[in-house]
């Protein structure tokens, strides 16, 4: 059996890889892709610490990271579409006059 330990390491590793990813990355899409990593990374780092300590909340946060994140990724996606079909581009230094 795999230790726990092993889950958790592996999440902060995806956790790190994604943080890198959305720094270094300029496009939006891999942008958007790396925040969807960060997010799978705390899921797992959740089932893991749930399962070490036998109880059920860390499955129950999981569920609810996973609604956030389907409803995210919906609307993200909608607005990269939308970024795409007026600015011709999604690289992010083509976008900086949207600054708010």
């Amino acid at each position: 059996m795999i230790p726990p330990a092993a889950f958790v390491a592996m999440a902060a590793l995806l956790f790190i890889l994604g943080i890198i990813a959305f720094f270094v990355k300029k496009d939006l899409l891999t942008q958007f892709m790396a925040v969807e990593v960060m997010l799978n990374a705390g899921n797992l780092a959740f089932l893991a610490l749930a399962k070490a300590l036998g109880r059920a909340d860390g499955q129950m946060v999981v569920l609810f990271v996973i609604t956030v994140a389907a409803a995210e990724a919906v609307i993200g996606l909608a607005i990269i579409v939308l970024i795409f079909r007026q600015r011709r581009s999604i690289r992010t230094d083509d976008l900086k006059d949207l600054k708010g």
